[in-house]
C-alpha cells in the first residue's frame, strides 16, 4: 500500500472526531470499505492471513449497507484505534522499506 494513502486516510479519521456535516462520515464509510476490502484482498494475495482477517473486520465495521448505532463516542474511539493501527501500518511499510 502507498504510504501517502495511508497517511491520507489517518487524517481522514482524524477529521471525524470534529462536528462535521453527516455526509462526510457517510462517505468515509464508504470509502474506508472499499479502501479495507481492498488491503484484504492484498493481503490475502501476499499469504498474510492475520492481516487479511484484520482488514476484512474494519471493512464490516464501516460497512455502508447495515450500519452498526454505536453512537458518537464509541465511533471517534474507533476512529483513534484505526488511525493509530494505520500509522502503525504506515512506520512498519516505512522501516521495511529501508531494509
Amino acid at each position: 500500500m502507498k504510504l501517502n494513502i495511508l497517511i491520507i486516510l489517518v487524517i481522514a479519521l482524524l477529521i471525524c472526531l470534529l462536528p462535521m456535516p453527516y455526509g462526510y462520515y457517510i462517505l468515509i464509510r464508504y470509502v474506508f470499505a472499499i479502501i479495507f476490502c481492498i488491503m484484504g484482498y492484498n493481503c490475502f494475495l501476499q499469504k498474510q492471513k492475520e492481516l487479511c482477517i484484520i482488514y476484512v473486520a474494519l471493512a464490516i465495521l464501516f460497512q455502508p449497507i447495515f450500519k452498526l448505532p454505536l453512537g458518537r463516542d464509541v465511533w471517534n474511539f474507533v476512529d483513534v484505534i484505526v488511525a493509530i493501527f494505520l500509522i502503525y501500518l504506515f512506520l512498519r511499510e516505512k522501516y521495511e522499506k529501508r531494509k
